[in-house]
């Protein structure tokens, strides 16, 4: 065949020797791109060459290429010298194949025109985008084909518990409930979240959180498992073995961060893609925390009492279907029990005392006065407003911030009780939660 056709496929820049006119490299992709039609029907009767392949990937290693810039022979000579290590591993079952002998020698003359060393780096022939495993974001943006084609952003939950105590769960449902002892938020394979609530007022069914226990466990590489607990008036910035981080010391995969020295800490799992609240009021604790659904979801049979998730046992709520009694004077009703020997707050004085701090009248508020009227406690009043900012800084949907009672705003009744409906104004949207 002779020297004719590698000087075609394999044209280049003008060389300094007195010799014939070389064609440009837009001719030698030119002539790439008519091996690749001839290859593709020459390969259907030898499957077992893949020298098409080879020519592929030579193409996507050298397309993105500017040969005014400093690194283009550099970047040039690496796919070169990967184009000629394909073509040596094809060498058996391509021979005969004229298109494969076209390009081995074409190869050769731009190796030369290039002063290509034969030894040295080459190019992955392979290209993917890298992420860092132990970065949960990372690792959701790579989960495309380097040619382009994407995946869906992953889906964020948020659940919240607060107050006496009031429970947001991962499908925006709000419940206010009893639970007292110790009661396990979340439980998957990859985190697990345990409660202890105590009663607030003797005689009520009210009870507020007193202790937070999380356990991070162990993945892969990123970290070893990790456990946190705070209980009243001991909010560490550090996990229980003295660690203030988990996985390597620089990335810093897992990481306790204090915002304010005994009252608030937050954790950050970048493994994980989540991030986890831990506040005190007065003498109880609240808690956000907002988590991949994908990961939310990856637990077993034996797992499913969990409150973010499913949300309270019937047998453990205090809202009656959605319906929240307010308590008038400290007692609460229908259950009964005895004031709380400080409440000092009315109905008009606990609503007063809640509009301080929130404007916006939904269930934040209303679990605000609900509190007051429970317990007497203003540090109850701060929790609620916390409550409303921590969704506001976790919650992925600006829409759903918010839960406005579909009641209207409730009123007093027989009895003297107050009752807010807890209807839902942002639409569920996790039917399969």
């Amino acid at each position: 065949m002779g020297r004719a056709a590698p000087s075609l496929v394999a044209g280049a820049e003008p060389s300094r020797r007195r010799e014939p006119c070389r064609p440009s490299l837009a001719a030698f992709r030119l002539l790439v791109a008519l091996g690749l039609l001839l290859g593709s029907g020459y390969c259907e009767l030898q499957t077992p060459c893949q020298i098409q392949k080879c020519t592929t990937d030579f193409v996507s290693l050298t397309s993105h290429l500017n040969s005014a810039l400093e690194d283009f022979d550099l970047e040039f000579c690496k796919a070169l010298r990967a184009y000629s290590a394909c073509t040596y591993r094809n060498s058996k079952v391509c021979r005969g194949n004229l298109v494969y002998h076209s390009a081995v020698l074409g190869i050769s003359d731009l190796m030369s025109q290039r002063n290509c060393s034969k030894d040295g780096p080459t190019s992955s022939t392979n290209p993917e985008v890298t992420h860092d495993p132990c970065n949960y974001s990372g690792h959701t943006e790579s989960r495309q084909h380097w040619g382009g084609e994407k995946t869906p952003s992953p889906t964020y939950l948020f659940c919240g518990l607060f107050g006496d105590p009031h429970l947001r769960t991962f499908k925006d449902l709000f419940q206010t409930c009893k639970v007292e002892g110790a009661w396990p938020l979340i439980d998957n394979n990859y985190l697990s979240v345990q409660v202890t609530n105590v009663p607030v007022v003797p005689g009520s069914s009210a009870t507020a959180t007193n202790k937070i226990t999380i356990i991070f466990k162990s993945y892969q590489d990123c970290t070893d498992q990790k456990v946190y607990q705070a209980v009243t008036d001991n909010l560490p910035a550090a996990f229980i073995d003295g660690t203030m981080s988990g996985g390597d010391e620089n990335t810093k995969s897992l990481q306790i961060v204090e915002k304010i020295n005994g009252k608030y800490v937050e954790m950050h799992a970048k493994y994980i893609g989540t991030t986890v609240y831990v506040r005190q009021f007065g003498h109880y604790l609240t808690l956000a925390i907002r988590m991949p659904q994908e990961l939310v979801m990856a637990y077993g049979e034996s797992q499913d009492l969990q409150l973010c998730v499913n949300g309270c046992p019937s047998s453990e709520r205090i809202d009656d279907s959605g319906q929240l009694p307010l308590p008038v004077m400290g007692q609460l009703l229908p259950q009964g029990g005895a004031a709380h020997p400080n409440s000092v707050y009315t109905l008009e004085t606990a609503t007063t005392k809640c509009h301080e701090k929130m404007l916006v009248k939904d269930i934040y508020f209303y679990s605000c006065v609900f509190d007051l009227l429970t317990t007497g406690d203003a540090n109850f009043t701060a929790a609620a407003h916390s409550a409303l900012q921590d969704v506001e800084a976790l919650h992925p949907r600006r829409e759903c911030w918010h839960i406005f009672p579909s009641s209207g705003g409730g009123g007093v009744g027989k009895g003297r009780k107050f009752f807010v409906s807890l209807g839902l104004v942002c639409s569920i949207r996790l039917v399969l939660l």
